[in-house]
């Protein structure tokens, strides 16, 4: 699912990109509320965001792309009917729990043997991915234990002394709560 940008997004949207292949980390909109991004296989950048969070790193984080084939080189695929009830969840604010290839870092995983992957739905997010050409983190802008970001005015204010290094702007929509999180092997809800 293409959607179609004015101008000025497009703009921002390459500027947020510049940003992630730079290094930084990025705080962006995704379907229920503001998340934190930034390169998966950038130690250094993750370590920023679980900083900023004041996250446990042995929680592991999720990956969002604008299509399935920006998170194949992290997962391990599963047999055909499995997949098939994961990618008809897609794009939307469903994140599955794959087996992670073996070289997928450890800051991604956490002390699990999954990742934790989305096809987002939200316009910004999926053209950001595209922008930037792969998948990127996406964890909530928040501190650990409190409520995420809904708007760049809270992200903003709740992440005053050391936030992200760029925000790309923009409304959350398509969803009133944070994604619901399944175990891709058994459908399990993890997260409601």
């Amino acid at each position: 699912m293409t959607t179609e940008l004015p101008p000025a997004q497009r703009h921002r949207v390459r500027l947020a990109a510049a940003w992630l292949r730079a290094g930084a980390v990025v705080a962006y909109p995704t379907e229920a509320v503001y998340g934190l991004g930034c390169e998966p296989r950038d130690g250094a950048a993750v370590a920023r965001i679980l900083e900023i969070k004041q996250r446990d790193p042995a929680k592991g984080l999720i990956l969002i792309a604008a299509d399935f084939a920006q998170l194949e080189s992290y997962v391990e695929p599963l047999d055909v009917a499995r997949m098939r009830e994961v990618r008809a969840s897609w794009p939307g604010p469903n994140t599955w729990l794959l087996p992670a290839r073996p070289d997928t870092p450890d800051w991604l995983t956490g002390r699990f043997s999954t990742l934790a992957v989305r096809v987002t739905a939200h316009p910004l997010a999926a053209a950001l991915c595209r922008a930037y050409g792969g998948a990127i983190v996406s964890t909530s802008a928040n501190r650990a234990d409190h409520p995420p970001a809904r708007d760049a005015r809270v992200l903003r204010l709740a992440l005053a002394d050391d936030g992200p290094d760029h925000i790309l702007y923009g409304a959350c929509v398509g969803a009133e709560r944070p994604s619901t999180i399944r175990d891709a092997l058994t459908g399990r809800v993890l997260r409601g």
